[in-house]
């Protein structure tokens, strides 16, 4: 899909889905895994990182 690096991380790096309502957010990665970044319309802090295709 990408072919190059820098697109790939602006498109992928730091960008998670929430398990829940589905929606993307752009957080640090190390945030996510701790559990301190919580979904901003309900609240879960079930997040997953962004399908690479």
């Amino acid at each position: 899909m990408v072919k190059f690096e820098e697109a790939m991380n602006r498109k992928l790096k730091g960008i998670f889905v929430c398990r829940i309502c589905k929606s993307k957010m752009r957080a640090p990665s190390l945030k996510v895994s701790q559990g301190t970044i919580s979904c901003r319309s309900c609240s879960s802090r079930k997040l997953r990182p962004k399908r690479r295709k």
